[in-house]
């Protein structure tokens, strides 16, 4: 199994930065290896998605059920695809400058900066498909939460 661990401070605050996450149908906008993507279906508790990946030659569609708590964490799990395993974390941890206090009343997912852990397990189901689809998914997923920040910069102005 592979894993992929990053995590990135920005001056963003987590509500941006779960929104960017959680807008799939934009991914094909900015993720250049994402052919396709779509919410399959709600819940009350987040998404059902489907992101399709067209990148050096391979093709190939996966489902996560993606477990939300607004401006703070997004969990996916898998559905359908070429993996035998796959699970994902996003966290959305709000920061201050030091000293500084949030206004009375303020939620802290609108602190105006955040980290951002990007956190990535996965196994693909066959040794075939391991061979000549793994070299272009780990290369997306280590290049993952750069995409988004480089998002967050087009969408929210650069900080």
């Amino acid at each position: 199994m592979k894993h992929v661990h990053k995590s990135v401070l920005l001056w963003y605050s987590p509500r941006e930065m779960y929104g960017l996450v959680t807008n799939v149908q934009d991914y094909p906008q900015f993720l250049p290896w994402c052919d396709r993507a779509e919410v399959l279906q709600t819940h009350e508790d987040g998404a059902t998605a489907r992101v399709h990946i067209a990148f050096a030659g391979v093709h190939q569609a996966f489902t996560t059920r993606n477990v939300q708590v607004p401006g703070r964490s997004v969990i996916m799990n898998l559905v359908d695809g070429p993996f035998s395993h796959l699970e994902g974390t996003w966290l959305f941890t709000p920061l201050q400058k030091p000293g500084q206090v949030l206004p009375e009343g303020q939620d802290p997912i609108d602190s105006p900066a955040c980290k951002v852990e990007f956190s990535l397990n996965y196994a693909f189901a066959s040794r075939a498909l391991s061979l000549v689809v793994s070299p272009v998914f780990d290369r997306i997923a280590n290049t993952f939460i750069e995409a988004f920040v480089k998002r967050a910069e087009q969408v929210h102005g650069p900080r």
